[in-house]
């Protein structure tokens, strides 16, 4: 079942103008009333997830039960935790005295979270509701208005979604749907949103804060990932193998955190190595893009010719998750962000010689570590990864309250949880001057030069001394102005 004809008469292009003088009017509406809004989404949205799990591209490799886990519940549960936390998160903070430069005596000053304006979410193709769906409510939530440009083949979802909210209560103008063409994209780029939320392939990304750079917008990117399991030599390889092989078959391993490299540390582990042979060989094949499929064929191509050890053939029609054993950090394959079922396995001495060879790789979004849980923290703490999970992958990382974000290559800022949230304002700050002297605004000269020295020692030298010498200082460049 796809979008009903209501839902396919979504605008595809936006009207700046309209959108704009909703967004107005929405972030002048009460907090609570707009959460009570998505509430009422929440409502809807369980009501017809049946919709939209058909809406999802059957391009997709998953179950029916796959889209249900891994995009429908989440995204119920981000909703949730918008309702009840959104709040708090968002309250205004007033300073007070604490840490106030007494020379500031009578500034009161408030920090308050308030919303960019029009946001435009430009959404993948591989999770086309959790990802987009998420960033939408976050950004209702906080006054915001939203052009969701969909991935490929995700329109159908998208408006599904976005039928809900509108039954739910949501005024016209705050959420559009555009179609899923790259020259929409660009062309809602070019209509100046205030803030833009990118998440798909490095290159894309790239592209897209070239563009957005021009206009000084701000751009959150959650980019690709080839993404690192760690099994320290206190691993279970039973439950290695159980996670890697699920990596593997979850979406068809087009998971922009789905694994791709194995770092063995130390000995012992030629069990773990044969147990994973064995079960990447027993799974069923997935048939690939034909892009996507030549540039696993490049890469595994390259590593053989490197001397690696290729276990399945990347040219399959049909591909089985490959496995390449004796990996080097500095190889193609091991640098890559394939969106294909492949594992490069490779042998490290110790913990050094894992954070050396995972620094070869230009990607950081989450790195998994398996062992004594101890010794897996350690390590964790030397990684350069937006998020370490330990004695499992993938899965902790849907938790509602869990921000989540990328290093280096993988792109700067977070989506997700009360950082997410955050991401979606912009800090507004009111002081308010109840001082009537305004000593401030006087012509400053030597007078003023020795008070300030006076100030600076008394508030800042090391000893009590120096401390009182200051206010000596102070005191006499004061008497100065009387």
């Amino acid at each position: 079942m796809t979008a009903t004809m209501a839902e396919q008469e979504i605008v595809t292009r936006t009207n700046a103008e309209h959108v704009r003088q909703a967004q107005v009017i929405w972030a002048q509406t009460p907090l609570a009333r707009r959460l009570d809004i998505l509430r009422k989404a929440r409502h809807e949205l369980a009501r017809v997830s049946d919709r939209l799990v058909d809406a999802i591209s059957s391009e997709l490799h998953r179950t029916r039960a796959d889209s249900y886990g891994s995009e429908v519940l989440p995204l119920l549960a981000a909703c949730r935790f918008l309702e009840d936390d959104a709040e708090r998160i968002l309250k205004p903070r007033r300073l007070g005295s604490k840490h106030r430069p007494f020379w500031l005596t009578g500034v009161d000053s408030t920090v308050e979270r308030v919303p960019f304006g029009v946001v435009l979410i430009i959404a993948p193709a591989n999770y086309p509701l959790l990802l987009a769906g998420v960033q939408t409510l976050q950004a209702l939530a906080s006054g915001n208005a939203v052009v969701w440009k969909p991935g490929r083949n995700s329109y159908d979802v998208a408006a599904v979604f976005r039928s809900a909210l509108m039954r739910a209560g949501l005024p016209d103008g705050l959420l559009e749907v555009t179609n899923d063409s790259t020259e929409t994209a660009i062309a809602e780029l070019q209509a100046g949103p205030d803030k833009v939320f990118f998440t798909g392939s490095a290159g894309a990304g790239r592209a897209v804060l070239r563009m957005a750079a021009e206009q000084a917008i701000p751009v959150v990117t959650e980019l690709s990932g080839s993404d690192a399991v760690i099994a320290l030599e206190s691993a279970d390889a039973a439950r290695v193998v159980d996670a890697l092989a699920w990596g593997m078959r979850l979406n068809g391993s087009s998971t922009c955190i789905a694994p791709r490299r194995l770092f063995l540390v130390g000995d012992g582990h030629e069990a773990l190595v044969a147990k994973l042979r064995e079960r990447f060989e027993s799974m069923d094949g997935i048939e690939l893009a034909p892009q996507v499929q030549q540039l696993l064929v490049e890469a595994v191509g390259d590593a053989e010719h490197r001397g690696a050890t290729i276990c399945g053939d990347a040219g399959a029609r049909s591909v089985k998750p490959v496995l390449v054993l004796n990996g080097r950090a500095d190889m193609k394959i091991a640098q890559s962000d394939l969106f294909a079922p492949v594992v490069t396995v490779l042998q490290v001495a110790d913990n050094n010689e894992v954070v050396q060879a995972d620094t070869l790789c230009p990607f950081g979004l989450t790195v998994a570590i398996f062992g004594d849980q101890r010794s897996a923290l350690a390590l964790g703490s030397d990684l350069n990864a937006g998020t370490v999970i330990v004695n499992d992958i993938i899965f902790p990382t849907v938790d509602p309250r869990v921000p989540f974000g990328g290093r280096r290559g993988s792109g700067f800022g977070t989506t997700r949880g009360a950082e997410g949230l955050l991401e979606m304002t912009a800090a507004k700050v009111t002081a308010i001057q109840k001082n009537k002297l305004g000593l401030h605004y006087m012509q400053t000269g030597d007078a003023h030069e020795e008070l300030f020295r006076g100030v600076i020692a008394m508030s800042h030298s090391g000893s009590l001394r120096e401390r009182f010498a200051g206010l000596r200082r102070m005191i006499a460049a004061a008497k100065k102005f009387r």
